[in-house]
């Protein structure tokens, strides 16, 4: 079989199980290696050691696959709904989490039917799938296949889904046929998504400073947040979809067709008080399947708690309380703050019965800051 059929066969299957964007291109070393290299040394990476760990991997995709020759990349949209209001006591959460399952789950089960395509036509081709995980600059190789260009907030857009969508790869160690690749980059003038940012995480066009991105604070950060940020992320508590929402090309992206990625009740926005009730155990009953069980259930809470003090409200105390006792330090520090940003009296009660039962420095200092911020009600 040669290049061309092969690979008309392959984007006929990918969109048959479901993918909605295809491209093929040559297995290289990415024009941007040496760029991402940079970054890396810059510090914008925060606490994603793995990136730093598995550098020489990303220089070429025959260290996702040995002999690796092309690469089919594919893209999966996953915009479903818009998103509602999100009231007092409530947080948004990122909208490829909107559903009951792991995007991961899906994306891979779709990526072994292709696999398993490739190995009826010819089982001696080598072939791997991949999404996300694997050392593998996707966005490079998605232009170098014509998907799509860099937008000035780092994400791929595509002329007609935008970039509500999923990207994947599929290698072989066979030559296809390759597609036109995307030089050109269509964001002209417009700064919408630079100038959205609320915690200004683009140090530049096109470079992220991950360690300020409200996605990277509420998965990736693993510790307690910076103070600086804190009230910068709104009622974020699991990724961000700011610069998205802003940008003009995806005023007309096109809907979901997978079931999958329907929203489930609860999580266009997802009320937060109750999450402070709920054990480790409950908490993996609850989101084991999701992306919200990443951040695992300290970070959801500290998250939570941030979103809580960012929008005061009398009612957010009883969450607050239990969370400033938590048995995590990360959520009692995370409390803390949030019952700083309060006016009421409760408020203070609530910080001081803490101060003299927490046992750790770094969150008695918390709390201790937390009353000197206090801006009591008088009425």
């Amino acid at each position: 079989m040669n290049p061309d059929q092969l690979t008309k066969l392959l984007k006929q299957e990918a969109v048959r199980v479901g993918f909605d964007i295809t491209g093929a291109c040559p297995a290289v070393t990415p024009a941007g290696f040496h760029q991402f290299v940079d970054w890396l040394e810059q510090g914008f990476a925060g606490e994603m050691t793995y990136l730093e760990d598995r550098k020489e991997a990303y220089e070429h995709p025959s260290h996702v696959l040995p002999g690796a020759t092309s690469i089919l990349m594919l893209g999966l949209n996953y915009q479903t709904a818009p998103p509602t209001h999100s009231p007092p006591g409530t947080g948004r959460i990122a909208r490829y989490a909107w559903s009951n399952v792991d995007y991961h789950d899906l994306v891979h089960k779709k990526l072994k039917q292709l696999k398993k395509f490739v190995k009826e036509l010819d089982p001696a081709i080598g072939v791997r799938g991949v999404v996300d995980t694997a050392p593998l600059l996707e966005r490079e190789f998605a232009e170098l296949a014509g998907i799509g260009w860099r937008a000035k907030n780092t994400l791929l857009i595509n002329k007609t889904a935008g970039s509500w969508f999923f990207l994947a790869a599929l290698l072989l160690d066979v030559p296809l046929q390759y597609d036109e690749p995307m030089n050109t980059s269509h964001c002209g003038t417009c700064t919408a998504c630079i100038d959205a940012c609320p915690t200004d995480a683009f140090v530049a066009p096109h470079v992220l400073d991950a360690t300020k991105c409200i996605s990277y604070l509420t998965i990736e950060h693993r510790t307690a947040l910076p103070h600086a940020l804190r009230s910068q992320m709104q009622d974020w508590i699991l990724g961000c979809d700011i610069c998205q929402e802003v940008c003009p090309w995806n005023r007309k992206a096109p809907l979901s067709h997978e079931a999958d990625f329907e929203p489930i009740d609860g999580h266009n926005p997802i009320e937060l008080r109750s999450l402070f009730q709920i054990t480790d155990e409950q908490f993996r009953e609850r989101f084991r399947k999701t992306p919200l069980w990443r951040p695992k259930r300290r970070g959801i809470l500290r998250n939570a708690a941030i979103a809580l003090g960012n929008k005061p409200h009398r009612e957010n105390l009883d969450a607050l309380a239990l969370g400033i006792s938590d048995c995590e330090p990360l959520v009692r520090g995370a409390s803390a703050w949030a019952l700083g940003g309060h006016r009421y009296h409760e408020a203070k009660a609530i910080l001081s019965k803490s101060l003299e039962q927490e046992p750790l420095n770094e969150i008695q200092q918390e709390i201790a800051d937390a009353i000197s911020r206090l801006s009591l009600d008088q009425q």
